[in-house]
Protein backbone atom coordinates (compact mmCIF):
# COMPACT_ATOMS: atom_id res chain seq x y z
CA UNK A 1 0.00 0.00 0.00
CA UNK A 2 1.56 3.35 -1.04
CA UNK A 3 1.93 6.14 1.50
CA UNK A 4 -0.88 8.67 1.63
CA UNK A 5 0.24 12.04 0.28
CA UNK A 6 -1.13 15.54 -0.11
CA UNK A 7 -2.26 14.46 -3.58
CA UNK A 8 -4.36 11.75 -1.92
CA UNK A 9 -6.16 14.44 0.08
CA UNK A 10 -6.92 16.41 -3.09
CA UNK A 11 -8.11 13.33 -4.95
CA UNK A 12 -10.42 12.35 -2.10
CA UNK A 13 -12.06 15.77 -2.04
CA UNK A 14 -12.52 15.72 -5.81
CA UNK A 15 -14.05 12.24 -5.76
CA UNK A 16 -16.18 12.79 -2.66
CA UNK A 17 -14.38 10.12 -0.59
CA UNK A 18 -13.96 10.98 3.08
CA UNK A 19 -10.55 11.54 4.68
CA UNK A 20 -9.78 9.82 7.99
CA UNK A 21 -7.36 11.30 10.53
CA UNK A 22 -6.49 10.45 14.13
CA UNK A 23 -3.92 11.67 16.61
CA UNK A 24 -1.11 9.47 17.87
CA UNK A 25 1.80 10.29 20.12
CA UNK A 26 3.92 7.13 20.37
CA UNK A 27 5.26 4.19 18.37
CA UNK A 28 2.77 1.42 19.33
CA UNK A 29 -0.28 3.63 18.86
CA UNK A 30 1.02 4.88 15.52
CA UNK A 31 1.48 1.30 14.36
CA UNK A 32 -2.11 0.41 15.29
CA UNK A 33 -3.53 3.50 13.58
CA UNK A 34 -1.40 2.88 10.49
CA UNK A 35 -2.34 -0.79 10.28
CA UNK A 36 -6.03 0.15 10.51
CA UNK A 37 -5.66 2.07 7.25
CA UNK A 38 -6.28 5.57 8.64
CA UNK A 39 -5.23 8.13 6.03
CA UNK A 40 -3.33 10.50 8.28
CA UNK A 41 -1.83 10.72 11.76
CA UNK A 42 -1.68 14.09 13.49
CA UNK A 43 0.98 14.30 16.17
CA UNK A 44 -1.05 16.93 17.95
CA UNK A 45 0.12 19.36 20.58
CA UNK A 46 -2.88 17.90 22.41
CA UNK A 47 -0.23 15.52 23.75
CA UNK A 48 0.36 18.21 26.35
CA UNK A 49 -3.02 17.39 27.86
CA UNK A 50 -3.54 13.69 27.12
CA UNK A 51 0.05 12.46 27.52
CA UNK A 52 1.97 15.02 29.61
CA UNK A 53 -0.84 16.03 31.96
CA UNK A 54 -0.96 19.79 31.35
CA UNK A 55 -4.25 21.67 31.58
CA UNK A 56 -3.76 23.26 28.13
CA UNK A 57 -1.48 22.86 25.12
CA UNK A 58 0.45 26.06 25.85
CA UNK A 59 3.35 24.47 27.72
CA UNK A 60 4.26 22.08 24.89
CA UNK A 61 7.70 22.78 23.39
CA UNK A 62 9.36 21.98 20.09
CA UNK A 63 11.54 19.42 21.86
CA UNK A 64 8.39 17.72 23.20
CA UNK A 65 6.96 17.62 19.69
CA UNK A 66 10.17 16.26 18.18
CA UNK A 67 10.35 13.46 20.75
CA UNK A 68 6.83 12.28 19.98
CA UNK A 69 6.87 12.92 16.23
CA UNK A 70 9.98 10.78 15.81
CA UNK A 71 8.31 7.94 17.69
CA UNK A 72 5.17 8.17 15.56
CA UNK A 73 7.17 8.31 12.33
CA UNK A 74 9.01 5.13 13.28
CA UNK A 75 5.68 3.36 13.70
CA UNK A 76 4.11 4.56 10.45
CA UNK A 77 4.44 3.12 6.94
CA UNK A 78 1.40 4.34 5.01
CA UNK A 79 -0.37 7.18 6.82
CA UNK A 80 0.58 10.80 6.17
CA UNK A 81 2.26 12.09 9.36
CA UNK A 82 1.51 15.71 10.28
CA UNK A 83 3.47 17.49 13.01
CA UNK A 84 1.56 20.09 15.02
CA UNK A 85 3.57 23.27 15.49
CA UNK A 86 3.34 24.25 19.17
CA UNK A 87 2.61 27.60 20.78
CA UNK A 88 5.12 30.35 19.90
CA UNK A 89 7.03 28.13 17.43
CA UNK A 90 5.78 30.09 14.39
CA UNK A 91 4.32 33.34 15.76
CA UNK A 92 7.43 35.55 15.72
CA UNK A 93 8.22 35.49 11.99
CA UNK A 94 8.00 33.33 8.86
CA UNK A 95 11.73 32.70 9.28
CA UNK A 96 11.18 31.25 12.77
CA UNK A 97 8.32 29.16 11.41
CA UNK A 98 10.49 27.80 8.59
CA UNK A 99 13.24 26.77 11.00
CA UNK A 100 10.83 24.92 13.29
CA UNK A 101 8.74 23.41 10.49
CA UNK A 102 11.95 22.16 8.95
CA UNK A 103 12.72 20.26 12.14
CA UNK A 104 9.45 18.35 11.82
CA UNK A 105 10.44 17.21 8.33
CA UNK A 106 14.19 16.61 8.73
CA UNK A 107 14.39 15.53 12.35
CA UNK A 108 10.89 14.31 13.13
CA UNK A 109 10.23 12.37 9.92
CA UNK A 110 6.85 14.04 9.33
CA UNK A 111 5.53 14.74 5.83
CA UNK A 112 3.66 17.95 6.73
CA UNK A 113 3.01 20.44 9.53
CA UNK A 114 -0.11 22.05 10.97
CA UNK A 115 -0.42 25.56 12.37
CA UNK A 116 -3.29 27.53 13.88
CA UNK A 117 -4.74 30.79 12.62
CA UNK A 118 -6.35 32.30 9.56
CA UNK A 119 -5.51 35.26 7.36
CA UNK A 120 -2.81 36.41 9.78
CA UNK A 121 -0.86 33.21 9.03
CA UNK A 122 -1.14 33.44 5.24
CA UNK A 123 2.37 34.83 4.68
CA UNK A 124 3.88 32.19 6.96
CA UNK A 125 2.04 29.49 5.03
CA UNK A 126 3.38 30.86 1.72
CA UNK A 127 6.96 30.79 2.99
CA UNK A 128 6.67 27.20 4.20
CA UNK A 129 4.95 25.96 1.05
CA UNK A 130 7.42 27.75 -1.23
CA UNK A 131 10.19 26.03 0.74
CA UNK A 132 8.65 22.62 0.04
CA UNK A 133 6.89 22.01 3.35
CA UNK A 134 3.21 20.98 3.06
CA UNK A 135 0.96 22.83 5.51
CA UNK A 136 -2.42 22.12 7.12
CA UNK A 137 -4.32 25.17 8.38
CA UNK A 138 -6.46 25.18 11.51
CA UNK A 139 -9.30 27.63 12.20
CA UNK A 140 -12.37 27.81 14.40
CA UNK A 141 -11.52 26.87 17.96
CA UNK A 142 -7.74 27.12 18.04
CA UNK A 143 -6.57 25.76 21.42
CA UNK A 144 -3.37 27.84 21.45
CA UNK A 145 -5.62 30.92 21.73
CA UNK A 146 -7.55 29.51 24.68
CA UNK A 147 -6.55 32.37 26.98
CA UNK A 148 -8.12 34.85 24.57
CA UNK A 149 -11.32 32.81 24.24
CA UNK A 150 -11.65 32.32 27.98
CA UNK A 151 -12.54 28.66 27.51
CA UNK A 152 -13.36 26.03 24.91
CA UNK A 153 -16.28 27.50 22.98
CA UNK A 154 -17.90 26.99 19.59
CA UNK A 155 -16.58 29.54 17.10
CA UNK A 156 -18.25 31.21 14.11
CA UNK A 157 -21.59 32.00 15.72
CA UNK A 158 -23.17 35.14 14.31
CA UNK A 159 -22.82 36.63 10.84
CA UNK A 160 -19.65 38.60 11.48
CA UNK A 161 -17.81 35.69 13.10
CA UNK A 162 -18.97 33.33 10.36
CA UNK A 163 -17.81 35.68 7.61
CA UNK A 164 -14.39 35.95 9.25
CA UNK A 165 -13.97 32.16 9.29
CA UNK A 166 -14.93 31.95 5.61
CA UNK A 167 -12.42 34.69 4.80
CA UNK A 168 -9.75 32.92 6.86
CA UNK A 169 -10.35 29.63 5.06
CA UNK A 170 -10.16 31.27 1.63
CA UNK A 171 -6.96 33.12 2.60
CA UNK A 172 -5.31 29.91 3.81
CA UNK A 173 -6.30 28.04 0.66
CA UNK A 174 -4.92 30.83 -1.51
CA UNK A 175 -1.70 30.81 0.54
CA UNK A 176 -1.18 27.14 -0.32
CA UNK A 177 -2.38 24.89 2.52
CA UNK A 178 -3.36 21.43 1.31
CA UNK A 179 -6.07 21.00 3.97
CA UNK A 180 -7.83 22.96 6.71
CA UNK A 181 -8.91 21.67 10.12
CA UNK A 182 -12.24 23.16 11.25
CA UNK A 183 -12.68 22.81 15.01
CA UNK A 184 -15.90 23.45 16.94
CA UNK A 185 -17.69 25.24 14.12
CA UNK A 186 -21.47 25.12 13.46
CA UNK A 187 -22.17 22.39 10.92
CA UNK A 188 -23.86 24.68 8.39
CA UNK A 189 -20.91 27.06 8.45
CA UNK A 190 -18.44 24.18 8.11
CA UNK A 191 -20.36 22.86 5.13
CA UNK A 192 -20.36 26.33 3.55
CA UNK A 193 -16.60 26.67 4.03
CA UNK A 194 -16.08 23.20 2.56
CA UNK A 195 -17.96 24.20 -0.57
CA UNK A 196 -16.10 27.51 -0.87
CA UNK A 197 -12.52 26.23 -0.79
CA UNK A 198 -10.74 23.92 -3.22
CA UNK A 199 -8.72 22.18 -0.50
CA UNK A 200 -10.15 19.49 1.80
CA UNK A 201 -11.60 20.39 5.18
CA UNK A 202 -11.15 18.06 8.14
CA UNK A 203 -13.65 18.54 10.92
CA UNK A 204 -13.52 18.03 14.65
CA UNK A 205 -16.81 19.12 16.11
CA UNK A 206 -17.76 20.64 12.76
CA UNK A 207 -20.46 18.25 11.54
CA UNK A 208 -20.64 15.74 8.68
CA UNK A 209 -20.29 18.22 5.82
CA UNK A 210 -16.49 18.38 6.00
CA UNK A 211 -14.30 16.38 3.60
CA UNK A 212 -12.89 14.35 6.50
CA UNK A 213 -12.86 13.90 10.25
CA UNK A 214 -10.21 13.90 12.99
CA UNK A 215 -10.44 12.89 16.65
CA UNK A 216 -8.02 12.65 19.54
CA UNK A 217 -7.42 8.93 19.85
CA UNK A 218 -7.66 8.98 23.64
CA UNK A 219 -11.22 10.30 23.29
CA UNK A 220 -12.19 7.75 20.64
CA UNK A 221 -10.86 4.84 22.72
CA UNK A 222 -12.32 6.01 26.03
CA UNK A 223 -8.96 6.16 27.76
CA UNK A 224 -10.27 8.91 30.02
CA UNK A 225 -13.35 8.90 32.20
CA UNK A 226 -15.41 11.93 33.08
CA UNK A 227 -16.58 14.60 30.64
CA UNK A 228 -16.73 13.64 26.98
CA UNK A 229 -17.00 16.48 24.41
CA UNK A 230 -20.25 16.55 22.44
CA UNK A 231 -18.45 15.90 19.15
CA UNK A 232 -16.69 12.73 20.34
CA UNK A 233 -17.96 9.24 19.61
CA UNK A 234 -16.41 6.73 21.99
CA UNK A 235 -16.01 3.48 20.11
CA UNK A 236 -14.82 1.58 23.19
CA UNK A 237 -14.29 2.27 26.90
CA UNK A 238 -10.71 1.07 27.25
CA UNK A 239 -10.18 2.75 30.61
CA UNK A 240 -12.71 0.37 32.17
CA UNK A 241 -11.09 -2.66 30.56
CA UNK A 242 -7.62 -1.53 31.61
CA UNK A 243 -8.74 -0.96 35.20
CA UNK A 244 -10.27 -4.44 35.29
CA UNK A 245 -7.09 -6.03 33.97
CA UNK A 246 -4.89 -4.16 36.45
CA UNK A 247 -7.12 -5.11 39.37
CA UNK A 248 -7.05 -8.75 38.26
CA UNK A 249 -3.25 -8.67 38.07
CA UNK A 250 -3.03 -7.24 41.60
CA UNK A 251 -5.40 -9.93 42.91
CA UNK A 252 -3.50 -12.72 41.15
CA UNK A 253 -0.13 -11.65 42.55
CA UNK A 254 -1.48 -11.21 46.08
CA UNK A 255 -3.27 -14.57 45.90
CA UNK A 256 -0.11 -16.25 44.54
CA UNK A 257 -2.02 -17.19 41.40
CA UNK A 258 0.57 -15.49 39.19
CA UNK A 259 3.07 -16.47 37.96
CA UNK A 260 1.97 -20.02 37.23
CA UNK A 261 4.14 -22.90 35.99
CA UNK A 262 3.83 -21.84 32.32
CA UNK A 263 5.14 -18.39 33.22
CA UNK A 264 8.31 -19.71 34.90
CA UNK A 265 11.64 -21.07 33.64
CA UNK A 266 12.94 -24.49 34.70
CA UNK A 267 16.53 -25.53 35.19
Amino acid sequence: MPRVTTATFREKKQSGRKITMLTAYDYPTARLVDEAGIDSILVGDSLGMVVLGYETTLAVTMDDMMHHTKAVSRGTRNALVIGDMPFLSYHHSPSQALTNAGRFIQEGGAQAVKLEGGRERAETVRVLVESGIPVVGHIGLTPQSILQYGGFRVQGKGEEAADKLVDDAVALAQAGVFAIVLECVPKTLAQSITSRVTVPTVGIGAGPGCDGQVLVIHDLLGLYGGHCPKFVKRYVELSQQIHAALRQYKEDVEAKAFPEEQHSYGG
